[in-house]
């Protein structure tokens, strides 16, 4: 965030100071340097008005985050203290693109470019509320857009690997999640995860899927869990899965809307 200054004195100087440094200036050596204070002094006055602008702009943003706690979390079983925290804290303006920043907070999915969105605030919300990452849990995500969910991931999290097939957007997420000591941003399919990292404690799948491979189940600890949106009959439902042995079993706890996650999607059948 650039730091907004003050112009230096120089920019300052009212014409007569100008005016006094040489009585034997010429006439138009003495217009110029009139002509160039006055310039001067209207940028400070347009910089100081810019400062002023990102000054309210981060107070709105601040107030829409509170208001998307209160109405969004808070009233739909986003109970976790840490998630709470976590969504806090997390600038969710700063993931989306500068067109979408006034919908960041909205109850839907801001689109982000390369066809993707991402998933409402309540969405991203229930799937952390129900997943418990700790400190000392490493957690994969799958589809790590722009970084939001990473970043408030790592905020719960002991460390986070978050996988992204769209190159532009995984590139994106790097650039965003560059402070973040405990995140690691690798490009690869949705669906084959992050094996060299293996095993996870817990995955979440961010975003709406037709169903969850295999080869995530694979990378999951034993005792892991994972979440995502399951698309099931039509509807798009949060699913918790929990290991236990070699096998999973799964169990919806709410129907939500989700926006769609590349690379799940099932083979189409032909029906005669």
């Amino acid at each position: 965030m650039p730091v907004c200054r003050a112009k230096d004195a120089v920019s300052r100087k009212s014409p007569e100071s100008i005016l006094a440094q040489g009585a034997s200036r010429s006439r138009s050596d003495k217009i110029s340097a009139i002509v160039y204070c006055i310039h001067n002094t209207e940028m400070a006055w347009t910089q100081n008005l810019h400062c002023e602008d990102q000054r309210l702009g981060q107070e709105n943003f601040k107030q829409m985050r509170k208001a998307m706690v209160v109405s969004q979390l808070r009233t739909t079983e986003v109970s976790d203290p840490r998630v709470i925290a976590a969504m806090s804290h997390i600038a969710r303006e700063d993931f989306v693109p500068a067109a979408q920043r006034s919908f960041a907070y909205a109850d839907r999915g801001v689109q982000i470019g390369e066809g993707r969105a991402l998933n409402p605030p309540l969405t991203t919300g229930r799937l952390l509320n129900v997943v418990h990452a700790t400190k000392e849990d490493n957690v994969l995500l799958i589809g790590a857009a722009t970084g939001y969910t990473a970043a408030t991931l790592a905020q719960l999290a002991g460390s986070v690997v978050a996988i992204e097939q769209n190159a532009k957007l995984a590139a994106t997420a790097a650039k965003n999640l560059a402070e973040f000591d405990n995140v690691q941003v690798e490009t690869g399919n949705h669906a084959d995860g992050w094996a060299q990292s293996a095993p996870y404690s817990a995955i979440v799948v961010d975003g709406l899927v037709d169903e969850i491979p295999q080869a995530l189940v694979d990378q999951l600890a034993p005792d892991g869990r994972i979440v995502a949106a399951v698309m099931n009959d039509g509807v798009s439902r949060l699913a918790l899965g929990r290991t236990a042995g070699e096998h999973i079993g799964y169990q919806y706890f709410a129907d939500c809307g989700a926006c769609p996650l590349p690379g799940f999607e099932k083979a189409k059948s032909f029906k005669f």
